[in-house]
């Protein structure tokens, strides 16, 4: 049983499908980075998985939990961090804490200790008598965070938890997610900062005007291998580099991509590393006079763009398999 499970979901705005037929699954204990540009549909799916919206179409689970049937249960099983939540006026840190504390049912003793193992876990120790609304952007995250981990949740979703935090206040969010994920809890975060998201996640989801365009690991995007059929290498060779060019005509395997001062960059069509190995075998036995060649690795960024791209060329994206035709629809009117 998957953590989050989402099958042929729909949510429409009048004539805007603004999720247009999602399906994925996130497996238990893992960090999943949900991608896209803004309008692309993130939002409206993880308050969907939130509890806060309605599908159109579609089955949307928690733990195996319809959140449409029984949206109680899984709001204990989830804590939600909007990219934006409200602060209260005069209202300290640890007094906005133990409201919520006191609003989930802990009291007493034992709503003394979750409070204080959360600001802890947070580092909100040095706040704790600070206005809540007086925080900076990076103090004011950790508070939602701390939050939303106040019931112990086993699912945490995350709506742009790192928008507008400074480089410091970043890489002690992206420890606090890596520090969860260890504790077994299931991570499904949205941001704009690929690279980070490509550090901290082990798959990544990219949704394009409400579809799901890729779902996979971030290692297969940065080699190229996933979105262009290929690995990427940059070949330096001695002499003349247009012989690197003319050896790739002749290669139905492999594409010349750019030239450089000494060789070019080139991408080589094979499904596993010993095809690789065979092809750089043969360029050598053919006596282009390598000097160095080494693995390219793309950023986030422009493998987003370019399955973009192959989406506006009108090529196929990469698409996560179909859930099991048994699964069930449950619409709305």
């Amino acid at each position: 049983m998957s953590a989050l499970r989402v099958n042929n979901l729909y949510r429409y705005f009048g004539q805007l499908k603004a999720v247009n037929g999602v399906t994925f699954e996130v497996p238990h204990g893992s960090v999943c980075g949900f991608v896209g540009a803004n309008g692309a549909g993130k939002t409206t799916t993880m308050r969907i998985l939130a509890t806060l919206d309605h599908p159109t179409v579609g089955t949307a689970e928690v733990c195996g939990i319809n959140v449409l049937h029984h949206p109680a249960e899984v709001r204990r099983l989830i804590g939600w961090m909007p990219d934006h939540f409200g602060n209260y006026d005069h209202m300290t840190v640890i007094e906005y804490l133990d409201f919520y504390a006191r609003a989930l049912g802990y009291k007493g003793k034992e709503r003394r200790e979750r409070v204080q193992e959360v600001i802890d876990f947070t580092d909100l120790g040095p706040l704790t008598e600070r206005f809540s609304n007086k925080l900076s952007k990076g103090n004011t995250q950790r508070l939602g965070l701390g939050r939303a981990l106040l019931h112990d949740p086993q699912v945490l979703i995350m709506d742009e938890p790192a928008a507008g935090l400074d480089p410091k206040a970043r890489v002690e969010l992206k420890h606090l997610i890596r520090v969860l994920a260890k504790e077994g809890k299931t991570i499904f975060i949205s941001s704009h900062i690929l690279s980070e998201l490509g550090e901290m996640c082990d798959s990544l989801l990219f949704i394009n005007n409400g579809r799901i365009v890729h779902h996979g690991d971030a290692e297969s995007l940065k080699n190229g291998s996933e979105t262009q059929g290929g690995f990427l290498y940059d070949v330096q060779v001695d002499g003349d580099p247009q012989a690197l060019s003319d050896w790739c005509v002749l290669q139905p395997t492999v594409e010349f991509l750019e030239s450089r001062k000494f060789g070019g960059r080139i991408r080589i069509n094979a499904e596993s590393p010993t095809q690789v190995a065979d092809t750089l075998a043969r360029m050598i036995k053919d006596q282009v006079r390598v000097t160095e060649f080494h693995r390219e690795q793309r950023n986030l960024e422009d493998a987003f763009i370019d399955i973009l791209g192959r989406l506006e060329q009108g090529q196929p994206a990469v698409t996560p398999p179909p859930l099991p035709s048994s699964t069930t629809n449950a619409s709305i009117s």
